[in-house]
This record gives structure tokens, C-alpha cells and sequence, in this order.
């Protein structure tokens, strides 16, 4: 990458899910080449939108919002083909026993909390009480019948380390699956459509080096899960299934999982159902 130009603000997601798309910037050289900013996915989706970024993760909710303005980087993303590990519903009582109980919503993640509403909403006929609340899950079944948690808080709910035993564990992604055969998104990477137009070759350069790490981290994924377990709560062994579990794919069928996602709930979140996904081109 040629650093005489300016560098691209790019963002950096501090969450597990997106160490292996990050890991391999260092080990390619091209990690000085960008102005990373580090923040977690709803500070970095407004500093995309806003222009405070120029490329960067955005949550697929925030992306379908604003999909006039951003082009999506091709075959790399945050989501799952099934389990997702971080993302779950953790309740005391049956899914379909929910309509009109409190159920809390530990995450500020549009997505995931939109997710679990159309789940619990098509899949189980039920509309419960919601509220936001700390990502406690100890304090959420004292207060809720069930609870919405993702992160670190999600992934030790999917590994049964839960304030009691009883407690019942629903992965979103599995649910998901279940419900429409079809992948989900979570988060997807995006380029201004102005700053696109202005270095349109440092975006390909810049979407080339999160492939190549992204592949480098896959390859090398005892690596990154062993380095990753000096400094997080998991193991080298959970950390490592956790990585090849999630999809960090933006093909066909994930973009088909996008597309089925608005459809669904568009017209009730702020994007039309039928938006357009527009495609970085080589």
C-alpha cells in the first residue's frame, strides 16, 4: 500500500468474534498502512455513518439503514451457518410461555436484539415485556424470565456457565437456521460511497488485506486461539472452536440471509424490505 497518501480510518471492532479478520493485519505488513480506531460495533457504526470513518464493520441493522450511502465489502463478515455460540436467549420458562413476561435485553446490539424479537415473534407466536438492562445475567433472571446476551456474556451462557443449572440456553443463529434454512449476518464491512469515489484503488487494497488476513488467521487458528487465551477468560480449545464456528463469509448465501432478514423486518425497523445490497467491484 502506497502510505504516502493518507491512511484510511478504518474500525476496529475490541470483540472476540472479529479477532481472526484483525489477527493477521500485523503479520501482512499491512497494519501501519491503516488508522485503526478501536470502539465496540455501535460507536464504530455511527462514526462510519457519520464520516468520522471511511471504511469499516458496521451492524448489519445500522448497514441496512443507511445502504445508500455505504458499498459492502464481498465475502467477509461477522455471522454464523448455524450456532453462533455468542449470541443467545437464556430463560427459565419455555420460548412459547413468554408473551407478555419481561425479558431483558443486555446488549445495545440493534441486530441481535432484532433478531431475538422476530424469533420469539414468528417462531413462537409470543410478544413479551422488553427492556434494556446490564449484560448480568445473574441480575436478568432475578428481575426477567428470560434475557438477550451476545459477547462474553453470551458465549459462557452457550457453555452452560450460568447462574443455575435450570436455565435454558437458545442460540439465535441455530434458531435462525431453523427458521429459514439460511446463514445470518451480523456485521458487515463497508466503504463510504464518497470516500469510494475519491481512493478507489486504497479501498480495494484495503479490502484485499482484510482477506488476506482473514484467511492467514483461518490458517493459522491454534495460533490465534492460543495467543488470544493469555489474555481472555476461555481456553485455547473454546476460543478455537468458537473461531470456526462463526462465518466470516459475505457470499451468495449470506447475502441471501440479508436479504430474507429485511424482507422480514424492514418496514418496522427503518429499511425498506426490499434494500439494496451494493457489492464493492474488483
Amino acid at each position: 500500500m502506497d502510505i504516502s497518501r493518507s491512511r484510511p480510518r478504518v474500525g476496529h471492532i475490541q470483540f472476540l468474534n472479529c479477532l481472526p479478520l484483525y489477527w493477521g493485519l500485523a503479520r501482512t505488513g499491512t497494519l501501519l498502512d491503516l488508522e485503526l480506531t478501536k470502539d465496540s460495533p455501535e460507536k464504530l457504526s455511527e462514526q462510519l455513518v457519520r464520516g468520522d470513518l471511511d471504511i469499516g464493520p458496521i451492524t448489519l441493522v445500522e448497514f441496512l439503514k443507511n445502504a445508500d450511502d455505504l458499498v459492502a465489502f464481498p465475502d467477509i463478515a461477522v455471522g454464523c451457518d448455524g450456532s453462533v455460540m455468542s449470541c443467545e436467549i437464556v430463560s427459565q420458562v419455555p420460548l412459547q410461555e413468554l408473551d407478555g413476561a419481561r425479558v431483558a435485553l443486555g446488549s445495545s446490539s440493534r441486530t441481535s436484539v432484532r433478531l431475538a424479537q422476530l424469533l420469539l415473534e414468528e417462531q413462537y407466536g409470543v410478544r413479551p415485556d422488553y427492556y434494556q438492562c446490564q449484560p448480568d445475567l445473574a441480575l436478568m433472571m432475578r428481575e426477567a424470565e428470560a434475557g438477550v446476551v451476545i459477547g462474553d456474556v453470551g458465549l459462557r451462557a452457550y457453555l452452560r456457565d450460568l447462574p443455575s443449572p435450570e436455565l435454558a440456553v437458545h442460540d439465535l443463529g441455530q434458531m435462525w437456521k431453523e427458521h429459514t434454512g439460511l446463514p445470518f449476518v451480523f456485521a458487515v464491512w463497508a466503504v463510504r460511497k464518497d470516500y469510494l469515489a475519491r481512493e478507489p484503488e486504497t479501498v480495494r487494497e484495503v479490502h484485499r488485506a482484510f482477506l488476506a488476513s482473514r484467511d492467514l488467521s483461518l490458517d493459522e487458528v491454534s495460533k490465534v486461539a492460543e495467543q488470544a487465551a493469555r489474555w481472555e477468560t476461555f481456553d485455547a480449545a473454546t476460543l478455537e472452536r468458537y473461531f470456526t464456528t462463526l462465518d466470516f463469509r459475505f457470499g451468495p448465501e449470506q447475502i441471501a440471509g440479508v436479504r430474507e432478514f429485511a424482507r422480514r423486518v424492514g418496514p418496522t425497523t427503518g429499511f425498506p424490505a426490499d434494500v439494496t445490497v451494493e457489492l464493492l467491484t474488483p
